[in-house]
């Protein structure tokens, strides 16, 4: 999971799996812009910017499902690929 949480997120295909707001469960799509705070998904219906804080995100990794809290993503991208 450390690489992950290292790692670029921006083309990753994710799922939201445990969010406060209940019209974002089970939303899916591939991350197109990460900000400190946020995540914008390209769904079929568009685009969607999802508090990372708020919602539990699940990544295929390597062929195996990884749920990642949110809270965890937190941090400007570059900050947290040097952690």
């Amino acid at each position: 999971m450390k690489p992950l949480l290292r790692g670029e997120l921006i083309g990753l295909e994710v799922m939201v799996v445990d969010p406060k707001n209940r019209c974002n469960l089970n939303m899916k799509g591939r991350i197109i812009d990460e900000t400190k705070n946020t995540l914008t998904i390209e769904t079929g219906k568009g685009e969607k910017k999802l508090m990372k804080s708020q919602n539990r995100f699940m990544f295929m990794v390597n062929r195996k499902k990884v749920v990642v809290e949110g809270k965890l993503l937190q941090g400007r991208p570059e900050e947290r690929i040097k952690k």
